[in-house]
């Protein structure tokens, strides 16, 4: 690889890293407002809410001029969105700013990655970022985990710059800081990502155009026999990923008695299993043979049944490594195959934009039905295992569908070679 995608991957893994910093930091602003139970998920719904939306308009603009400004803008939203949660607007509100950003940042940072990188190589240009962001994922939670102890909070807000006062008074404050500083980093490197030299397509300024365009890309994936597999796969995947975010946490205080600081731990030994998975793809999985890894998402599902009868930590880490690592074996190829159809099909930055828009619609509603099972007063157990049947079965659909596709195309292959 050459060294403008290490730049690429260093801004994407700083802003990865905030976002999931910021993620523990707000968890615990609710819970110092003794805000209900349920506006945590709702935390991930609201952030969400901008990549559903604009889906139609992102893509758009991540085409319309180089992917490394569009990613400079990007972050200048998610620092405003920090910004408003320091002058204690509502972190459901100031969230949802920070998520307008990352909406904007998708289509540029997985389509700089099309552009720059030959598509030969997009299994282990996508290792690289899976395995960076759950690296990010890692470092942001344990990281925001250790910024809200009482004794390290204590140990930095003593601190003082000479002569300057900060203004920086309390243990929410100080971490709003802390994710400032991480954005405005990964911004930094923004200015150095090299240009592709890859054509952009003018603004169009009618949003009915953007809407019918959106849709017409959106239609366009959806019918691919490829790309409907691999969309399905990662929209199922990062549903169910976010809400298991939450699932952990809620799991870890109701199974293991652990506060939100150790318990954000846990999300951790998640993300270091998809980091292994995504290595282990990325070095064995090429693109033509990413369909054969489908089974292992039904097997995922399946092992997030074990959460009902584990009551031990180093248990608990067994597994949540586990389906980590059945997550990053599966996923990274999928995404690289489904990045590969959308390029060939309409181009990078609009094929993000309808990747993130089925993904985050799947996370809107998966956070939003964990939210009402919360509020329903559904015991945490009832609702993992609905959980684990609902990966699983609708991983199973999924498989199913790819065989039929495949028989249906073996048998038209047939039919054309004794035509000839």
């Amino acid at each position: 690889m050459r060294l403008g995608f290490y730049i690429i991957m260093a801004a994407q893994f700083l802003s990865a890293l905030a976002d999931n910093v910021l993620l523990i930091a707000a968890i615990a602003l609710l819970r110092d407002m003794h805000a209900p139970a349920q506006y945590e998920p709702l935390l991930k719904t609201f952030f969400t809410l901008s990549y559903v939306f604009l889906a139609a308009f992102v893509g758009a603009f991540a085409d319309s001029m180089p992917k490394w400004r569009v990613m400079l803008i990007s972050n200048g939203i998610k620092i405003l969105g920090c910004a408003l949660m320091f002058y204690d607007v509502h972190p459901l509100i100031a969230y949802a700013v920070v998520g307008l950003g990352a909406a904007a940042y998708s289509p540029a940072k997985y389509g700089i990655v099309t552009e720059y990188v030959p598509h030969r190589l997009l299994v282990v240009a996508n290792g690289w970022i899976e395995g960076l962001t759950v690296i990010a994922i890692i470092l942001g939670t344990v990281l925001g985990g250790m910024l809200i102890r009482p004794d390290i909070a204590q140990t930095l807000l003593a601190f003082d710059f000479p002569v300057i006062d900060t203004g920086i008074d309390t243990v929410a404050e100080m971490n709003l800081a802390v994710v400032g500083g991480i954005y405005f980093a990964a911004a930094l490197f923004n200015l150095y990502i090299p240009n592709t030299g890859v054509d952009h397509k003018p603004l169009k300024k009618n949003p009915l155009y953007l809407l019918h365009e959106f849709g017409h890309c959106l239609t366009l994936l959806w019918r691919d026999k490829l790309g409907q597999v691999s969309l399905a796969v990662t929209t199922l995947f990062w549903g169910a990923g976010a809400t298991l975010q939450f699932l952990i946490i809620e799991w870890a205080r109701a199974a293991l008695k652990l506060d939100l600081s150790t318990a954000s731990m846990m999300q951790g030994i998640v993300a270091v299993g998809v980091a292994l998975g995504a290595v282990i793809a990325a070095r064995t999985v090429t693109l033509r043979r990413s369909v054969r890894v489908i089974p292992l998402g039904i097997a995922m599902g399946v092992a997030i049944s074990g959460l009902l009868f584990i009551r031990g930590i180093p248990l608990a880490w067994c597994l949540l490594l586990t389906v980590g690592t059945l997550s990053g074996l599966f996923v990274v190829p999928m995404n690289a195959l489904l990045q590969h159809r959308g390029h060939v099909l309409m181009g990078a930055g609009h094929s993000i934009a309808v990747q993130n828009f089925n993904e985050n619609l799947s996370i809107l509603i998966m956070t939003g039905v964990y939210a009402l099972l919360l509020e329903l007063k559904l015991p945490i157990y009832g609702i993992i295992g609905l959980f684990s049947f609902f990966v699983t079965g609708t991983m199973w659909l999924v498989k199913r569908r790819h065989d039929l596709n495949q028989r249906q195309y073996d048998a038209v292959a047939h039919l054309d070679d004794t035509l000839h």
